[in-house]
């Protein structure tokens, strides 16, 4: 009975002890770490960076809609030795004459049909817009998959420790109870050694654990963009969705997934490609107009000083009559590289259905270990407790005690690993489906 007490005591004195050294860390919860990561992490950062700029260029003007308003400023100064003979025969000579030219005026030119070309050429912007949507939302699902990854695997190194910590308990009893079956002569100095040994295994293993522990919250930092040796808990369960169906996340992938939505859309980009290169085929005609102040001065000749201000206007029209072929093969190429586009999409979306099939059977069975991990550790729990009763009893040598005692810590680590791969597919699953929230 004085064991079980002693046992009894030393569990709750764990507890309180670890309760206390983590009271005052943070706890954080994977909705909070996927927020911050979604506000902090670079990679978003940089990608949402790259979408304002493919949104600031989705514009009317950057695809050659609008005019061009372009404002000329000339100054021209000479200074020139000059001999000039006249038709009387007079003759004039003249050194360091100055002469001058001032120009300047506003002018417009504004291209009003070029074959359609402008009009693909917005509408190709705006698509480049979408793929960059689709590239913000890659990345994000991307990041997302991480922070819950790492997320988890420190869920289970947590369940981890915290049954090396109970295992660290009862080897540190079992090293008491063996020194004093020594001292009152009832054991030998061996028994005291092997205990000795095996609570310093134990020991060895929890430091080697908390080393990778504590790897991990840095790793989970730098996802979040946050101070790397800041310290904190994570919950003690991994909740897995047990609902998921192929059928439902094959329809759902088609849809959401961001690669195959970036595949669509550079379809949509080579098409219009095709269409800007079809649009050289017809005539270019364009505005202008301007106006403009000119004044000419000059030391020598018959006309010394010279102004003039005026408006000018005028059509300009252009059409390729031929280019040695060149327009013939730029829309081969163009139709080739649709026809690629096309390929690509079709190559993705069967990889995606591969990719899902694969991942999926994965899920499965990752699910049946879990439940058959949860029933070993459970009946490795009940040996551990006979065990323990025996060896109180003194029914059961040490060295069957240590056996029950490692089944059961290795079955702890085999269950929470169980739980962190089937978490682990379908985090996968949800990724591809492009559906990954923070759940």
């Amino acid at each position: 009975m004085k064991y079980k007490i002693a046992l009894l005591f030393a569990l709750v004195l764990s507890i309180v002890l670890t309760s206390g050294k983590t009271n005052a860390q943070e706890v954080l919860t994977l909705e909070n770490a996927v927020k911050i990561a979604l506000e902090r992490n670079y990679d978003i950062k940089l990608v949402a960076n790259d979408l304002e700029i493919d949104k600031n260029n989705a514009n009317r003007a950057n695809a050659g809609m609008l005019p061009v308003v372009t404002g000329n400023l000339s100054q021209n100064n000479t200074i020139q030795n000059s001999s000039q003979t006249r038709e009387s025969g007079a003759k004039v000579e003249r050194n360091g004459a100055k002469g001058s030219n001032l120009n300047y005026g506003v002018s417009l030119n504004w291209t009003i049909f070029d074959g359609m070309g402008m009009f693909a050429r917005y509408e190709q912007l705006k698509e480049f817009q979408k793929l960059g949507e689709a590239n913000l939302q890659q990345t994000v699902l991307a990041r997302v998959a991480d922070v819950i990854s790492v997320y988890y695997n420190l869920v289970q190194q947590q369940q981890q420790l915290r049954a090396l910590d109970t295992t660290m308990v009862i080897s540190r009893l079992r090293v008491q109870t063996a020194q004093n079956r020594f001292e009152i002569g009832k054991a030998a100095r061996l028994e005291v050694l092997n205990a000795q040994v095996d609570y310093n295994t134990d020991t060895t293993r929890t430091l080697q654990l908390n080393e990778i522990y504590q790897n991990t919250q840095t790793q989970l930092n730098e996802l979040l963009a946050r101070d790397v040796s800041q310290r904190f808990r994570v919950v003690d369960t991994i909740e897995i969705d047990e609902q998921l169906v192929l059928a439902q996340l094959s329809e759902r992938a088609a849809q959401q997934n961001p690669a195959l939505q970036a595949a669509v859309i550079n379809k949509r980009v080579a098409d219009l490609d095709l269409k800007q290169v079809k649009a050289n085929r017809l005539p270019r005609l364009s505005l202008n107009t301007g106006y403009n102040f000119n004044r000419s001065e000059s030391a020598l000749g018959f006309t010394t000083l010279s102004t003039g201000n005026g408006l000018n206007y005028g059509v300009t029209a252009s059409v390729n009559i031929f280019n040695g072929f060149l327009q013939r093969r730029s829309e081969e190429n163009a139709m080739i590289s649709t026809k690629n586009a096309e390929l690509e999409l079709a190559q993705l979306n069967q990889s995606i259905n591969a990719q899902l099939t694969a991942a999926y059977q994965t899920y499965l069975t990752s699910l049946s270990l879990v439940k058959l991990e949860e029933k070993n550790q459970k009946i490795a729990k009940q040996n551990l407790d006979i065990t323990l009763e025996k060896y109180r009893l003194g029914s059961i040598a040490p060295v069957e005690f240590r056996d029950a005692q490692l089944n059961f810590v290795n079955a702890t680590v085999r269950f929470t690993n169980a739980q962190y791969q089937a978490k682990l597919a379908e985090v996968n699953l949800k990724e591809i489906a492009g559906t990954l929230s923070f759940q």
